[in-house]
């Protein structure tokens, strides 16, 4: 059945039922990627190769073992990333991406000199 064969009436219905589908779809999108959120995802992954995140994340279950090798390979990519935009970012990029580092690297060591 093409909309051609639809009533006015019928065919209103569908159309408002379709952009209803599409405003459910827009909410559920994941939001834009600029640079922050680029490096706190990578950030993210760093944390959960060093066992640091939190049950949550996984549904309440269990928690992936510590990758170390992976951990530190992130965390390279992200010192790789801060040299590479080296006076190319704003401030506050900047700062996260320092911040971010700091904490990961601190996080590192801790990570294996218990391990």
């Amino acid at each position: 059945m093409s909309g051609e064969d639809l009533s006015p009436e019928a065919q209103r219905a569908a159309e408002k039922q379709a952009d209803e589908a599409e405003a459910k779809l827009d909410e559920a999108a994941a939001p834009p990627v600029d640079f922050n959120t680029f490096v706190l995802s990578l950030s993210t992954s760093a944390i959960v190769h060093l066992g640091a995140a939190p049950k949550e994340m996984f549904g309440g279950g269990e928690v992936p073992p510590k990758n170390l090798p992976l951990a530190k390979q992130t965390i390279d990519c992200i010192a790789m990333l801060e040299d590479k935009t080296r006076g190319n970012l704003s401030g506050e990029e900047e700062r996260l991406l320092s911040q971010i580092l700091y904490d990961l690297r601190m996080r590192y060591v801790r990570a294996a000199s218990s391990a």
